[in-house]
């Protein structure tokens, strides 16, 4: 097709994907030799042209071929050369002007530029077209020169980058210089597809209820079916790590007889989750560079004011054996909100409405496996939030004994069999204790969580008998995760880094029954 043609349709097709079309319309031998010259003729998007031929032929309506072509572009310097000469070239006129006395290097920058001068007076000096006196100004040795650089550049243009234009040595010499780049444009011939016709019917892919409704579905041109095909693999929902671990822990804790505490509410008061624990007031925990308060709502509504008063009085002056700790208890400070620092929050709640129900107290065994949040300094082994695995059994008359006992059966039904205790302190709890297992992998103890009795202090405000003792323990979800995932970073299992794709391939959580000698110890 000529030229004048591509023209004509440039001006009466302003939809690309009829222009296609219409140019091949004339004949069945019709064709569109390049994609590239097609563009520029209707002043199109090349991409776009040969996007639409794609869609095109994906249905029949078009055959494509592709083409190759290579062509040299010339660079910014190139460019610049082209407009105001080579640099070997600058600085020998410049040498040329100054006469037979030369000119020192310094003088050469300020009049071509030290860019220009650097390159130019190297070329020079290598073709003998220049050289250094003794005193280490510089001469022309020549004339004025054939500038064979820009003229090299000039054909090269003018022939649209055709290697052609120039012998190899020539174009050998301006690629070591930098000066042009080798390019592949990738187009299209197009002819005739065997479903050519002068304008695409856009075929449905679905039957649809309208279509059988108004019968509009006998005149619709419908996309062939492949039902051989397989269809796409159904995705169902996967589990997290964390939550395959947390249910397994769960499953544990039920069978101990556990039952699991509401600890869907993670804003909570600092009343509840420092003051009702016999945390004091002025404890370094409460400072905002541990805690994160709640700006909007700032404050809680209420709390039990009877309660209250009893938290109050054991904060100030003490109780069952215990002087306080000898401070004015401020209300303000207490009705602060924040986001809960551990689910023992939620423990003390369980614990006073345990201490109040109707017919008295009864023996209860909690548990809560939920997040937490504190201020820390993200690391390979902290997050601003993690989870917390909570127990605790409220019974008559419980010892270190129980404690002690009821943590090894929980630990070793995960299968951790080697437990240590080491005597530590907590502000809610005494007697205190750090947990350490053994760790295979590390071939080293370590840390897995705390324990202690709740003080009297904490739990005769509640209410609860005198002879009534309350046991506790919590340990980290994230810890015993990584463990049995084999993950070294805090970061890959919990928050913005994590890869999606482990939850797909994650196995599922099965933690290993101790052997029978442990059990029977």
């Amino acid at each position: 097709m000529s030229l004048n043609m591509y023209q004509y349709l440039a001006k009466n097709m302003a939809d690309p994907e009829s222009s296609i079309l219409t140019a091949l319309s004339a004949s069945p031998e019709t064709s569109i030799p390049d994609t590239w010259a097609f563009s520029l003729s209707q002043n199109l998007d090349h991409n776009t042209v040969v996007g639409l031929s794609k869609s095109l032929e994906g249905d029949a309506y078009v055959s494509l071929r592709e083409l190759s072509t290579q062509f040299y572009v010339l660079s910014s310097e190139a460019e610049e050369i082209l407009t105001n000469g080579s640099q070997e070239m600058r600085v020998l006129r410049a040498l040329v002007n100054s006469g037979e006395g030369g000119m020192a290097m310094a003088e050469l920058e300020n009049v071509v530029g030290k860019d220009i001068c650097k390159i130019g007076m190297g070329n020079c000096l290598k073709n003998k077209w220049a050289k250094k006196e003794k005193d280490g100004r510089l001469v022309a040795v020549v004339g004025e020169m054939n500038d064979e650089v820009r003229d090299m550049l000039g054909l090269l243009k003018e022939s649209s980058g055709d290697a052609a234009a120039l012998d190899d040595k020539a174009l050998a010499a301006l690629k070591r210089r930098k000066l042009i780049s080798l390019v592949t444009r990738k187009s299209y011939s197009i002819t005739r597809g065997p479903a050519y016709a002068p304008q695409r019917v856009k075929k449905a892919a679905d039957l649809t209820k309208e279509m059988l409704d108004s019968g509009k579905w006998k005149d619709t041109p419908f996309k062939p079916y492949n039902f051989q095909t397989l269809g796409e693999t159904v995705g169902g929902g996967y589990l997290h790590p964390l939550l395959k671990v947390r249910a397994e822990l769960r499953k544990i804790l039920m069978e101990m007889g556990f039952q699991e505490m509401p600890t869907n509410k993670w804003v909570e008061s600092s009343f509840w989750n420092f003051d009702s624990l016999f945390q004091p007031q002025s404890h370094p925990a409460r400072d905002a560079h541990d805690t994160f308060f709640i700006k909007e709502p700032a404050q809680t509504i209420s709390v039990p004011e009877d309660y209250y008063e009893r938290v109050k009085t054991m904060h100030e002056v003490g109780g069952s054996g215990s002087i306080g700790y000898r401070y004015d208890f401020k209300r303000e400070e207490a009705f602060k909100n924040l986001l809960r620092t551990h689910t023992t929050a939620i423990s003390s709640q369980m614990l006073y409405k345990l201490a109040n129900q109707e017919g008295g107290f009864q023996p209860a065994r909690y548990f809560s496996i939920d997040r937490v949040f504190r201020n820390e300094t993200m690391d390979a082994t902290h997050l601003c939030e993690f989870h917390q695995v909570e127990g605790l059994v409220a019974d008559y008359n419980l010892s270190l004994g129980d404690l002690i006992g009821t943590i090894e059966t929980f630990f070793r039904k995960i299968g951790i069999t080697k437990l240590r205790f080491k005597p530590a302190f907590n502000p809610y709890t005494e007697p205190s204790m750090e947990i350490f297992g053994y760790h295979p992998d590390l071939k080293k103890w370590t840390e897995i969580g705390n324990s202690g009795m709740f003080r009297p202090e904490m739990l005769t405000p509640m209410g609860l008998p005198e002879n009534v003792r309350v046991i506790a323990w919590g340990l980290s979800l994230e810890r015993p995760t990584m463990i049995k995932y084999r993950i070294d970073n805090i970061r890959n299992l919990f928050g913005h880094k994590v890869d999606m794709g482990m939850t797909k391939n994650a196995p599922v959580c099965r933690f290993e029954k101790a052997n029978e000698e442990a059990e029977n110890q």
